[in-house]
């Protein structure tokens, strides 16, 4: 499984446009409710898949205030071992388009773990983030947003065929956006050392401005320890004070806490980038070090633009010799 590029996939291929509805949000301990699936070639929906999901297990309160699916309502359901044959069948070897697309598959890959003992491979197209790229500046990047952006006003209801149909009637023209944005970045290849010159004078003003706003922070910050209250603009926005408190724990005495309860996976986080350079330059066994290097599921590689800045050379006066002094 990965995610794969547009280009791999042609505006009239088939593609599953999914969403899913689950007890919870952590998908190693939680399971799935509802599946859905919208079968699309082009901009022309040609079928769709849905089935209710007996988890097994209790329904989270937080969970069911968002999609209202009762336990009631999956108690007589199919289990997911009863549901993903239906569902791969339905799906084949397309690729899949989710917002959020990490959620939905992780749900779906860990059913496929613990039902088949593999992955779920099919590719996977994110809106969320083709929407945050296009539109970098909307305040949220929600699948309601992205709906009010293209003139939809139907609201997402947290069902999940009624929000993949959603999905489905805006991503062809956000897809469309996304493209454009693409071609576009691509026509401006060869004008790339005077967009470097722009490129620089945007990040000096970027910084002047930063630099002005955190002045001015430190100015509102005074003004709150010297007793002020809360401030409205003309334009809505109030500004308020608050204290985040933060604490140092004894890491060994909370991990050790931690496994005892089994929480561990709720408190401590992998650091990809720690266990890389622990792998490629740490002064550890080899046979450890390949154990690590097993555990790696896929690759993604970042392309990251740095900027150097120009080495000023000083050149120091050189002394009086005694020939030119005497």
């Amino acid at each position: 499984m990965s995610e794969t590029t547009l280009e791999a996939v042609k505006p009239d291929d088939i593609i599953i446009v999914l969403d899913t509805e689950t007890t919870g949000l952590d998908h190693k301990c939680e399971k799935l409710i509802e599946i859905a699936a919208v079968k699309m070639r082009g901009t022309e929906v040609i079928e769709t898949f849905t089935s209710l999901v007996n988890p097994q297990k209790p329904i989270r309160y937080s969970s069911f205030l968002i999609h209202n699916i009762s336990e009631e309502m999956v108690q007589d359901a199919p289990n997911i071992e009863d549901v993903l044959p239906s569902f791969l069948e339905f799906v084949g070897d397309y690729p899949f388009v989710a917002h959020n697309a990490i959620f939905d598959y992780s749900f779906i890959n860990e059913a496929m773990k613990a039902t088949y003992g593999k992955r779920f491979q099919n590719n996977r197209i994110d809106t969320f983030e083709m929407y945050r790229s296009v539109f970098p500046d909307e305040a949220s990047h929600g699948l309601n947003a992205l709906l009010r952006r293209f003139g939809f006003d139907e609201d997402v209801v947290h069902r999940a065929l009624d929000d993949a149909m959603c999905l489905a009637k805006v991503y062809p023209r956000l897809r469309s956006l996304y493209e454009q944005k693409f071609n576009w970045q691509l026509s401006q290849l060869k004008n790339v050392p005077y967009l470097l010159e722009r490129y620089i004078r945007v990040q000096k003003a970027s910084q002047c401005l930063q630099a002005e706003m955190s002045d001015l922070k430190d100015i509102f910050k005074l003004y709150f320890q010297n007793g002020g209250g809360s401030v409205e603009a003309s334009t809505g926005e109030v500004m308020v004070f608050n204290y985040r408190r933060s604490y140092s724990y004894d890491e060994k005495k909370i991990w050790e806490i931690a496994t005892r309860a089994g929480v561990c996976e709720k408190i401590f986080k992998l650091n990809p980038r720690a266990l890389d350079k622990l792998i490629d330059k740490a002064d550890l066994e080899e046979s450890i070090k390949e154990e690590f290097r097993e555990c790696r599921l896929s690759m993604h590689e970042a392309r990251n633009i740095n900027f150097l800045k120009p080495q000023v050379v000083t050149i120091e006066p050189a002394e009086d010799s005694e020939e030119s002094s005497s």
